[in-house]
């Protein structure tokens, strides 16, 4: 369950997160850094940008949504298209590989933390959809993990 310690660090500031000696992950067992330990907001951005050209260009071959970098008129609809195939992407490929295309690209995975490590079907349901809604990826804890990490009880972690 979530409740307002869980979102103690963020709300207190950049102060919070710099207790001398400690790192992201620490609190969750990982190492401090290379395969295994939390992943940077910059790495995952990369990361979830390539999900989202993918996704833009299989919306593009299967539904005719025109490309950003085109002329043709974009509706507000083509956005939602867009979303949907980003999620079913995100849906599959987390649900039983653990990464995304983009995940797999920039050395991601995304770990549960209850059980073997390996992501349930309704974490993946519940990551994805709090993903799509966008809010929750952007409020994270001291340990770097966004509500769509932390409500399902997940972590991206650096794979090399």
């Amino acid at each position: 369950m979530v409740d307002r310690r869980d979102f103690g660090s963020w709300l207190e500031g950049p102060r919070a997160r710099t207790t001398p000696g400690r790192w992201p992950g620490e609190q969750l067992g990982l190492p401090e850094r290379g395969p295994g330990s939390i992943a940077g907001f910059g790495i995952r951005l990369v990361a979830v940008l390539i999900d989202w050209v993918v996704a833009l260009f299989i919306a593009s071959g299967l539904f005719r949504v025109p490309l950003p970098f085109t002329a043709q008129h974009t509706s507000g609809a083509d956005s939602f298209i867009t979303l949907g195939v980003f999620g079913v992407i995100t849906l599959l490929l987390v649900g039983t590989l653990g990464f995304t295309i983009g995940h797999r690209v920039m050395g991601l995975q995304v770990r549960s933390l209850s059980g073997t490590g390996r992501v349930m079907p309704l974490q993946a349901l519940a990551r994805t959809v709090l993903l799509c809604i966008f809010v929750p990826a952007v409020i994270w804890d001291r340990d770097g993990r966004g509500l769509h990490d932390k409500i399902p009880n997940t972590v991206i972690v650096r794979t090399r």
